[in-house]
């Protein structure tokens, strides 16, 4: 089994890495465990300094030289303000990347597993998203995203796309941001008008390992259960650090920022439900979790 990992280097491919590098991992993952052992695959991680996916030819002639049987996309343009000035490379990253890996996966007859995110929602709704809500993206980050989520879909037959959002793992993110300043303020003042799922990079790709094992294809939220703000999942990790910082709520009118974050989007994860693939934890299981590893 050949599994090619785009965007190593980032959060989601340090962790997918990790894990396919595991035994004791694998084995943990599905009702029956992996289908592959660590020596049935070969595993190669691909970062930009090593092939740019918007640039086709040289995708093309990276993976027809590798033969993956899949494909997993964890290379994104994730900088949201920033995708609203610098569009050009919101798209090429975040679009015309994907589109690649599809266009050449089709041809080798690879599977694509490709990450998409909450943002392809407006985040007006006061009830979750599932796969079937309508889409309505108000980011240029959120437009160039639901643009690869078709592009895969037009392009490569065998895909999985997984919709997941507050992600965190190894890596800069919300949590090691938080315990910083913790250990630097006495208090912190942080959004608690939008709501969503914090999402660990371990439960996420514990998920993908399963469902891409399968021929159940299309579209998948891949969040953990339940639902949280900015503020209460702050309050959360201070508490679990044992830090005594106070944190403040504050209004997302307090913080301005070029691109409109979503106030609602929690994703429903129906159809790995109707699948019958495994659930995710809860949140506050796999903050806990990911707060043990960092003590």
């Amino acid at each position: 089994m050949n599994i090619v990992i785009t965007g190593s280097n980032g959060q989601l491919g340090k962790e997918m890495l990790r894990q396919l590098s595991s035994d004791e991992a694998l084995q943990a993952i599905g009702k029956e465990g992996f289908l592959w052992t660590p020596e049935e695959m070969f595993v190669t991680g691909v970062d930009i300094d090593d092939v740019d996916i918007s640039d086709l030819s040289a995708i093309s002639k990276f993976l027809e030289s590798v033969k993956p049987d899949i494909i997993v996309n964890c290379a994104a343009f994730t900088a949201v303000d920033q995708c609203e000035t610098d569009k050009d490379t919101a798209y090429r990253v975040n679009t015309l990347g994907p589109r690649n890996l599809a266009l050449a996966a089709d041809i080798l007859g690879a599977k694509l597993v490709h990450i998409s995110t909450d943002y392809v929602f407006d985040g007006d709704s006061n009830t979750h998203y599932n796969e079937f809500s309508v889409t309505n993206p108000r980011t240029v980050y959120g437009i160039s995203k639901f643009a690869s989520e078709q592009m895969v879909q037009q392009f490569c037959r065998k895909h999985f796309i997984f919709r997941t959002a507050w992600l965190y793992g190894d890596g800069n993110n919300f949590v090691k941001t938080m315990i910083k300043l913790g250990s630097e303020r006495s208090e912190v003042r942080v959004v608690d008008d939008q709501h969503g799922t914090p999402t660990s990079t371990r439960a996420l790709t514990s998920c993908i390992l399963e469902v891409m094992q399968s021929e159940a294809f299309g579209v998948y939220h891949a969040t953990c259960e339940g639902e949280t703000s900015w503020h209460a999942f702050t309050e959360e990790i201070m508490k679990l650090m044992n830090m005594s910082t106070k944190v403040i709520p504050v209004t997302t009118a307090e913080f301005p920022r070029p691109a409109p974050r979503p106030k609602y989007s929690v994703l429903d994860n129906m159809m790995l439900r109707l699948n019958g693939f495994s659930p995710f934890p809860s949140w506050q299981e796999e903050l806990a979790k990911y707060i043990r590893t960092m003590k």
